[in-house]
This record gives structure tokens, sequence and C-alpha cells, in this order.
């Protein structure tokens, strides 16, 4: 998501390259949220925004409060924003909760303050830099005005290869699901969701996406198994290849099989240049030739 360019087209083409929709179809409907973000001050007095805790939610949180501060806001905005809810011993989002539940939640929303639109101008700002180091600052000091915000940028910054094997977070979940032997996409993306992601905030058709990048690489770090390659995606049972393995064990750095270019926010991956890692001794982001 680099800061130059229409983000908007940019958008477009990373949905149509990753989500099976026609670029002309993901423009359009782009234009339409974008469209409704904009007027949504005028058009309602009443606003509440629902969020969870993980990064996309959060991330998407300080886009839309940088959005509504560029216009007189409308007379009634205020905010739901849960990380847990009782009875859920792992709560993953608003999607796990009943009607009833979430009625429940309606009496604990609260005003929108200058504090948390500071805040999401802030992060929106940080997140489209070509360094990570202003969005980590933010979280390092923490965000009192937006008490999760903080994991959350942290969690998105570990989608930064890491130093240890130039593995971004996700990446290493996945091969780590292979490490026993074969198992179909939908188990993988069913485990790391209710168990190894600390944060969970991809949905399927995004973990597939990330899959689909590492497969690109040659030679690959994991194989489709023959029996299953004419089967949907998420039946694919995927078997890990010695690089894969090699990869996985730290003994071959992931940036050396020159994967395809990616980008965490505004911070553009690429092969054979200096990229930003994330160092899980330091935590924080450090730059590595």
């Amino acid at each position: 998501m680099p800061r130059a360019g229409d983000l908007l087209q940019l958008r477009a083409r990373f949905i149509a390259e990753n989500y099976f929709v026609a670029e002309a179809e993901a423009q359009a409907r782009l234009g339409r949220e974008y469209d409704a973000l904009t007027q949504a001050p005028e058009r309602y007095e009443r606003i509440v925004l629902w969020f969870e805790h993980d990064s996309y939610d959060q991330l998407v949180l300080a886009r839309v409060l940088a959005a509504f501060a560029d216009r007189p806001p409308p007379r009634d905005l205020a905010l739901i924003c849960i990380d847990r809810f009782a009875g859920l011993a792992r709560f993953i989002g608003l999607g796990q909760l009943s009607p009833a539940d979430l009625r429940s939640l309606w009496d604990e929303r609260k005003p929108v303050s200058s504090q948390q639109t500071a805040l999401g101008i802030a992060v929106w700002n940080a997140l489209r830099e070509p360094s990570p180091l202003t969005l980590h600052a933010i979280a390092a000091d923490g965000t009192p005005a937006l008490p999760v915000m903080a994991a959350a940028i942290m969690r998105h910054l570990q989608e930064l290869p890491w130093t240890q094997d130039g593995l971004a977070l996700t990446q290493r979940l996945a091969l780590a699901q292979l490490h026993a032997g074969p198992r179909t996409v939908a188990a993988m993306f069913a485990a790391i969701q209710s168990r190894t992601e600390p944060l969970p905030f991809l949905g399927d058709i995004m973990f597939w996406a990330v899959l689909r990048e590492m497969a690109q690489v040659e030679p690959p770090p994991f194989e489709i198994d023959a029996a299953t390659v004419a089967l949907t995606w998420h039946r694919h049972a995927l078997v890990l290849t010695p690089d894969g393995a090699a990869v996985l064990a730290g003994e071959r750095d992931w940036l050396s099989l020159r994967p395809p270019e990616r980008w965490v926010g505004g911070v553009r991956i690429a092969p054979g240049a200096p990229a930003w890692r994330w160092s899980p001794h330091e935590g924080r982001p450090i730059l590595s030739g």
C-alpha cells in the first residue's frame, strides 16, 4: 500500500489478483465504498462504528477515523470495540456472537473522542510510510486512546520478514502446519485460527492468497498432493518440501529464494533489495541488507 499513486486502483488490482474478483468489479465496489465513507457524516446524524481488536479491523478503524477528520463529523459518532466476550475462551471476532450477544454490546458504545481521532490520523499516516519505524513508535508508546490498537499494530509489523528466517509470521505458521505431514488448506486455516495465530485477522481466501504467493517460489516450499489437485482449493492437501523444511528450520532464508514482491502497509519487500525485518529478540523492525 504505497503512499504514492491511486490507492483505489492499487487496491482494486490487489483484490483482483488475489480474491477471484474482476478488477473492474473490484474498482466499482471500492468506489461505492469510498463515496459512502466520505458522504456518511453528512448523510447520517448517528454513526456507530463496530470493530474488533485484530490488525485488519484496527487499521481499518484508523482509516475511517482519518477520513471523518477531513470533514465536519456527524452529530453523534460512537464506537464499540472489544477484544473479549464473556463465555468465549478465545475471542476472534464479532462473527462469533449471536444477535442477542451483539445487542448486549449496544449500551457499551462510547462517543469517539478527539484523542481517538488524532490517533487514527497518526496511525493511518504512519501505515503508508516506506519505513515502519513511525508506526512501531506509536505502538511502543502505547495507545491509551484506543487500547487494543497497539497490539494490533505490533501484529501487523510481524508480517515483515523475520530476522531468523525471512518468513512473515503468517508464512511461518502455515509451514509449521505441514511439519507433521500433509494437511488440507481448510485444516491448516482452522488450526491456525483456533490455536497458533496470536491475533487472528485473516479470512480463509486471504490465507489461500498467502499460500498461492508462497507457491510461486522456485523451488517451492510445498507441493499439492497429486490426488487432490483436481479438488477445490480448500481441499488441496499440501506437502512440505525439503526446501520448505529448510526454511522452516532456519537453515535457509526465505528471501534468498526471491519470493514475489509484497507490501506490508507502505513497506515494500522486494527480491534483492534491502528489507525491513522484524526482530523477535528486540521486538522492533530493523533494516537489513
